[in-house]
Protein backbone atom coordinates (compact mmCIF):
# COMPACT_ATOMS: atom_id res chain seq x y z
CA UNK A 1 0.00 0.00 0.00
CA UNK A 2 2.90 2.25 0.71
CA UNK A 3 3.57 2.26 -2.80
CA UNK A 4 0.33 3.26 -3.92
CA UNK A 5 0.65 7.05 -1.56
CA UNK A 6 4.19 7.23 -3.45
CA UNK A 7 3.29 6.78 -6.84
CA UNK A 8 0.22 9.55 -5.95
CA UNK A 9 3.18 11.61 -4.22
CA UNK A 10 5.08 11.62 -7.89
CA UNK A 11 1.91 12.01 -9.90
CA UNK A 12 0.96 15.63 -7.60
CA UNK A 13 4.33 16.96 -8.46
CA UNK A 14 4.47 15.34 -11.83
CA UNK A 15 0.92 17.08 -12.79
CA UNK A 16 1.85 20.59 -10.76
CA UNK A 17 4.78 20.63 -13.22
CA UNK A 18 2.81 20.42 -16.47
CA UNK A 19 -0.16 22.82 -15.09
CA UNK A 20 2.92 25.10 -14.33
CA UNK A 21 4.77 24.59 -17.56
CA UNK A 22 1.58 25.72 -19.62
CA UNK A 23 0.87 28.33 -17.44
CA UNK A 24 4.06 30.00 -17.56
CA UNK A 25 3.64 29.53 -21.43
CA UNK A 26 0.09 30.85 -21.97
CA UNK A 27 -0.07 34.76 -23.05
CA UNK A 28 0.37 37.74 -20.92
CA UNK A 29 -2.54 38.58 -18.45
CA UNK A 30 -3.98 35.37 -18.43
CA UNK A 31 -2.78 34.42 -15.32
CA UNK A 32 -4.56 37.01 -13.17
CA UNK A 33 -7.36 36.55 -15.60
CA UNK A 34 -10.82 36.11 -13.90
CA UNK A 35 -11.92 32.77 -15.56
CA UNK A 36 -15.12 33.03 -12.96
CA UNK A 37 -13.97 29.58 -11.47
CA UNK A 38 -14.03 29.71 -7.46
CA UNK A 39 -10.95 31.04 -6.83
CA UNK A 40 -11.24 33.42 -10.09
CA UNK A 41 -8.08 33.08 -11.69
CA UNK A 42 -5.12 30.62 -12.14
CA UNK A 43 -3.40 32.54 -9.71
CA UNK A 44 -6.57 32.57 -6.94
CA UNK A 45 -6.80 28.68 -7.74
CA UNK A 46 -3.28 27.86 -7.66
CA UNK A 47 -2.38 29.71 -4.74
CA UNK A 48 -5.60 27.87 -2.92
CA UNK A 49 -3.71 24.78 -3.94
CA UNK A 50 -0.36 25.36 -2.17
CA UNK A 51 -2.37 27.33 0.99
CA UNK A 52 -4.30 24.06 1.43
CA UNK A 53 -0.91 21.41 1.04
CA UNK A 54 0.68 23.99 3.79
CA UNK A 55 -2.24 23.44 5.92
CA UNK A 56 -2.46 19.71 5.08
CA UNK A 57 1.19 19.22 5.68
CA UNK A 58 1.13 21.46 8.80
CA UNK A 59 -1.60 19.03 10.23
CA UNK A 60 0.37 15.90 8.86
CA UNK A 61 3.84 17.02 10.46
CA UNK A 62 3.45 19.55 13.04
CA UNK A 63 5.82 21.86 10.87
CA UNK A 64 5.46 24.34 8.49
CA UNK A 65 3.70 27.26 7.55
CA UNK A 66 -0.10 27.44 7.84
CA UNK A 67 -2.03 29.92 6.07
CA UNK A 68 -5.25 31.07 7.76
CA UNK A 69 -7.35 31.60 4.55
CA UNK A 70 -8.02 29.32 1.97
CA UNK A 71 -8.28 32.41 -0.46
CA UNK A 72 -4.63 33.42 0.65
CA UNK A 73 -2.28 34.48 -2.16
CA UNK A 74 1.10 33.79 -1.20
CA UNK A 75 2.33 34.50 -4.42
CA UNK A 76 1.14 37.08 -6.57
CA UNK A 77 3.45 35.96 -9.76
CA UNK A 78 3.41 32.98 -11.61
CA UNK A 79 7.68 32.44 -11.47
CA UNK A 80 7.57 32.59 -7.61
CA UNK A 81 4.66 30.10 -7.13
CA UNK A 82 5.93 27.95 -9.55
CA UNK A 83 8.92 27.75 -7.22
CA UNK A 84 6.96 27.29 -4.01
CA UNK A 85 4.73 24.66 -5.64
CA UNK A 86 7.76 22.52 -6.73
CA UNK A 87 9.29 23.31 -3.12
CA UNK A 88 5.73 21.80 -1.79
CA UNK A 89 5.78 19.31 -3.56
CA UNK A 90 9.17 17.88 -2.73
CA UNK A 91 8.28 18.00 0.39
CA UNK A 92 5.27 16.35 0.03
CA UNK A 93 6.92 13.67 -1.75
CA UNK A 94 9.89 12.93 0.44
CA UNK A 95 6.74 12.82 3.66
CA UNK A 96 4.90 10.35 2.10
CA UNK A 97 7.84 8.56 0.87
CA UNK A 98 9.11 8.32 4.95
CA UNK A 99 5.39 6.97 6.03
CA UNK A 100 4.77 3.44 7.17
CA UNK A 101 1.74 1.17 6.95
CA UNK A 102 0.98 1.83 10.13
CA UNK A 103 1.42 5.71 10.45
CA UNK A 104 -1.02 5.44 7.64
CA UNK A 105 -3.71 3.53 9.19
CA UNK A 106 -2.98 5.57 12.10
CA UNK A 107 -5.26 8.58 13.73
CA UNK A 108 -4.86 11.95 12.68
CA UNK A 109 -6.02 14.53 14.68
CA UNK A 110 -6.88 17.90 13.93
CA UNK A 111 -9.10 20.92 14.16
CA UNK A 112 -11.13 22.71 11.12
CA UNK A 113 -10.35 26.01 10.01
CA UNK A 114 -14.27 27.23 9.91
CA UNK A 115 -15.44 25.30 13.38
CA UNK A 116 -13.54 24.41 16.67
CA UNK A 117 -14.33 20.75 16.45
CA UNK A 118 -11.71 18.18 16.51
CA UNK A 119 -11.91 15.73 13.71
CA UNK A 120 -10.45 12.66 13.98
CA UNK A 121 -9.88 10.04 10.90
CA UNK A 122 -6.78 7.91 9.58
CA UNK A 123 -3.97 9.59 8.43
CA UNK A 124 -4.51 7.81 5.33
CA UNK A 125 -8.32 8.59 4.57
CA UNK A 126 -6.75 12.99 4.92
CA UNK A 127 -4.01 11.90 2.52
CA UNK A 128 -6.21 10.90 -0.02
CA UNK A 129 -8.48 13.64 0.07
CA UNK A 130 -5.37 16.09 0.29
CA UNK A 131 -4.51 14.37 -3.78
CA UNK A 132 -8.32 14.12 -4.72
CA UNK A 133 -8.64 17.80 -3.25
CA UNK A 134 -5.21 18.64 -6.19
CA UNK A 135 -7.36 16.89 -8.90
CA UNK A 136 -10.24 18.89 -8.33
CA UNK A 137 -8.45 22.53 -8.39
CA UNK A 138 -6.07 21.76 -11.12
CA UNK A 139 -8.77 20.08 -13.21
CA UNK A 140 -10.53 24.10 -13.22
CA UNK A 141 -7.00 25.36 -13.92
CA UNK A 142 -7.17 22.64 -16.90
CA UNK A 143 -10.01 24.24 -17.72
CA UNK A 144 -9.23 27.91 -17.31
CA UNK A 145 -6.08 27.01 -19.77
CA UNK A 146 -8.03 25.41 -22.67
CA UNK A 147 -10.38 28.46 -22.67
CA UNK A 148 -8.15 30.94 -22.89
CA UNK A 149 -5.41 28.94 -25.40
CA UNK A 150 -7.65 26.52 -27.02
CA UNK A 151 -7.18 22.48 -26.55
CA UNK A 152 -3.84 22.23 -27.01
CA UNK A 153 -2.97 25.17 -23.94
CA UNK A 154 -3.43 22.63 -21.64
CA UNK A 155 -1.33 19.07 -20.91
CA UNK A 156 -2.97 15.67 -20.41
CA UNK A 157 -3.12 15.20 -17.02
CA UNK A 158 -4.16 11.44 -17.07
CA UNK A 159 -2.66 9.31 -14.36
CA UNK A 160 -1.78 6.69 -16.88
CA UNK A 161 0.22 8.62 -18.80
CA UNK A 162 2.56 9.59 -15.77
CA UNK A 163 2.75 5.86 -14.40
CA UNK A 164 3.95 4.62 -18.08
CA UNK A 165 6.85 8.20 -18.20
CA UNK A 166 7.88 6.80 -14.53
CA UNK A 167 7.87 3.30 -15.75
CA UNK A 168 4.92 2.10 -12.94
CA UNK A 169 2.92 0.06 -15.80
CA UNK A 170 5.38 -2.92 -16.52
Amino acid sequence: MHDHWVMLAGYNAWANERIYAAVLAAPGGTFHADAGAFFGSLCGTLNHLLVTDRIWMRRFTGEGDAPDRLDAILHDDVLSLSEARAAEDRRISDWVARLTTERLAGPLRYARMAAPDIIEQPLGSALAHMFNHHTHHRGQAHAMLTRFGGRDAAPSLDLVNYQREAGLTT
